[in-house]
């Protein structure tokens, strides 16, 4: 069984954070918004911001600067209680439940951001280091035990066995939290912790193919898309019993991954090598665990990618109750930092969005 989708709606200068139910989180530069996408039409209402220091009020206006200098929301994470932490350029910033502003809670101090963070059912949270840590030094997990206020090191990865931490994910099926780390050889893990870090086991390790920042948890399985410039790249299926299966190649490497309901995404970026040569930015999806077949295809934007970032389909995280599909384009033709949302509807004849 294959997808097809059909398009809601598209709007400029928003990118997609995280699902909540029913109700999508984005921003734009450093204000916070929140739609409910399933009703029509749909409206983006004021859900928060964070008053960065002034020469980013000023980056963050336009379109270049703005991907230039990395401005604007990152992460962000929703807690039960009503709190919302997320990550900004160089920060760790929290808004409590009755707040309107973001915060600062921590000053990070290697590399500008997490890429991910990750909350478990009792509201701890956690994100690990990602700077580029040519010596090999050390790398942490941080983590708060009060709705992001305050934050400690719960864990420590030793010198020279990991170059840094792509992602942590909490796991509700098996109350645990799963950690991809990178870069290259036994650096390259899935890891699994106990949520208070007490238990760290190395699941897969060793190769290109176990380095990895997508991942989907699933009752049934993890499902995750490998992140390197140096082979092929593959879509993956880790099932409860630690059966590895590598399902369906993909044209480049993948840093996004989402559920909607019960369809699969991950999503690629334009990273070229001598491997990948693929100029498009995609997403893939699966409708019933079987085929990953691809969807969306942008094609990288004019400008230097080292400056104004490699070409790239934005997947939001969170839990999505819906059959909505959104997707925030970064450095593509015409869908540039704009955000456009899919309804998913199964199909024996699929068919591919451009």
């Amino acid at each position: 069984m294959g997808l097809n989708l059909s398009k809601v709606g598209s709007w400029p200068n928003l990118r997609v954070l995280a699902w909540d139910g029913e109700a999508l989180y984005a921003s734009s530069g450093y204000r916070l918004f929140r739609g409910l996408p399933l009703q029509a039409p749909v409206v983006w209402n004021r859900a928060g911001w964070f008053n960065p220091v002034w020469w980013r009020r000023g980056t963050a206006s336009f379109k270049l600067t703005s991907r230039l200098c990395r401005d604007g929301f990152h992460a962000l994470a929703l807690l039960s209680s009503g709190a919302r932490v997320a990550a900004v350029p160089g920060y760790m910033v929290t808004q409590g439940a009755h707040d309107s502003e973001f915060k600062v809670t921590h000053e990070v101090t290697r590399g500008t951001r997490p890429l991910n963070i990750a909350v478990t059912k009792g509201d701890a949270i956690f994100w690990g280091e990602y700077f580029d840590n040519p010596e090999r030094d050390e790398v942490h997990v941080y983590g708060s035990q009060d709705r992001g206020n305050t934050w400690e090191v719960v864990y420590t990865f030793p010198r020279k066995t990991v170059r840094h931490i792509h992602n942590v994910l909490y796991d509700q099926w098996a109350d645990c939290l799963w950690v991809l780390t990178g870069d290259y050889e036994a650096e390259c893990k899935v890891v699994r912790a106990s949520c208070d870090w007490k238990t760290v086991e190395v699941v897969l390790s060793g190769n290109q193919q176990a380095r990895a920042v997508a991942m989907i948890v699933t009752e049934a399985a993890l499902y995750f898309a490998s992140d390197t410039p140096l082979e092929k790249n593959f879509i993956y299926r880790l099932d409860r019993d630690g059966n590895l299966n590598k399902l369906d190649p993909i044209n480049n490497s993948a840093l996004y991954a989402c559920r909607a309901g019960e369809f699969l995404f991950v999503s690629t970026m334009v990273e070229p090598s001598e491997v990948n040569t693929d100029g498009q930015a995609s997403v893939y999806g699966t409708a019933d665990d079987g085929s990953w077949q691809k969807l969306i295809s942008w094609s990288k934007d004019r400008w230097p990618k080292a400056l104004f970032q490699y070409g790239n389909a934005i997947l939001p995280a969170g839990d999505n109750a819906t059959n909505l599909l959104a997707v925030t384009g970064l450095a593509v033709k015409r869908h540039d930092l704009q955000t456009t949302i899919w309804r998913i509807e199964a199909d024996n004849h699929p068919r591919s969005q451009s």
